[in-house]
């Protein structure tokens, strides 16, 4: 449902949501045959939103309740800096491999990057929500790999100013 969790294991385990002041304690479903794991969850469920309705949350989201302007304002800021991101990253590319090598050079560990880093992004961030229990947790995955990239980007991208392309 998209709430935080927190796991407390007493002599068995058990989830513990907290929604604003209250706590719902949900029991560990492992072991439970078809329909009682139904009931357990269908009880569970139930009682998360009676805990999201006395706490003010609504039942279903309300279109109408959208500030258009500012979603459109914050997809344009992102547009505009992926732009500024990569324009300037072709050209850097570019200009670190000779003309025989480039495309193999620049290509392959680029896609290799993004494949594997990028390909497994919504995989990893979701195992690591599950784990933590924290529906923001899953954006350290992000943060991390970018951090690498800016670290690594200052230490070992080559100055390129004033340098011929056939001297790269």
């Amino acid at each position: 449902m998209g709430i935080s969790y927190t796991t407390v294991t007493y002599a068995s385990k058990q989830a513990v949501v907290s929604v604003g002041q209250q706590q719902v304690e949900i029991p560990d479903g492992t072991g439970l045959s078809g329909p009682a794991l139904k009931s357990l969850k269908e009880t569970a469920a139930s009682e998360l939103k009676a805990a999201l309705s006395a706490e003010g949350y609504p039942e279903k989201a309300d279109p109408d309740r959208m500030n258009l302007p500012v979603i459109f304002f914050w997809l344009m800021t992102f547009a505009v800096a992926a732009t500024a991101l990569y324009g300037p990253q072709a050209a850097a590319l570019v200009e670190m491999f000779p003309t025989r090598i480039r495309y193999t050079a620049m290509s392959f560990p680029y896609h290799f990057g993004i494949g594997w880093v990028g390909g497994f992004l919504p995989a990893v961030s979701v195992a690591i929500v599950a784990a933590t229990g924290n529906i923001y947790s899953g954006l350290w995955y992000a943060v991390v790999f970018t951090g690498i990239s800016v670290v690594v980007s200052l230490l070992w991208l080559p100055e390129t100013l004033g340098r011929k392309l056939e001297e790269v």
